[in-house]
């Protein structure tokens, strides 16, 4: 997860209740398996007198930030939107790097095409 991110932040009250959230988001990032993943990545814990709800913001590795409200956002769905995020990234590198334009646009008339290769089903064959 931390290989998408250069930056975390997590800020709660100690005393918050609602900061589950970001204790769960902070032991995945202090995970082994995350650190290794991104050494270079810079994890920030503002406890005690915050005077907001516990938030969570990460800045990924292209400069995009972006904060959640931890009293209402799971953990996992955090970590999950970063993963989906990260792989977007990654596709998007790897176009860049072979020359070609991103994002891609395919033509409406292509969409329509049938794929070679394959045959539409008859109505008969269906059935069986």
């Amino acid at each position: 997860m931390l290989k998408f991110l250069s930056k975390v932040k997590i800020e709660f009250n100690a005393l918050d209740p609602r900061m589950a959230s970001c204790m769960e988001f902070l032991a995945q990032c202090n995970s082994r398996k995350a650190k290794e993943s991104n050494p270079a990545c810079e994890v920030e814990v503002k406890r005690g007198n915050v005077e907001h709800p516990p938030q969570i913001t990460v800045t990924f590795v292209n400069g995009v930030e972006e904060a959640f409200d931890a009293t209402s956002t799971p953990a996992h769905h955090i970590t999950k939107m970063i993963l989906d995020k990260g792989q977007l990234l990654e596709t998007e590198q790897m176009f860049r790097e072979a020359g070609e334009q991103w994002p891609v646009i395919i033509p409406d008339e292509e969409l329509s095409q049938h794929a070679p290769g394959t045959k539409p089903r008859k109505a008969e064959e269906k059935k069986q």
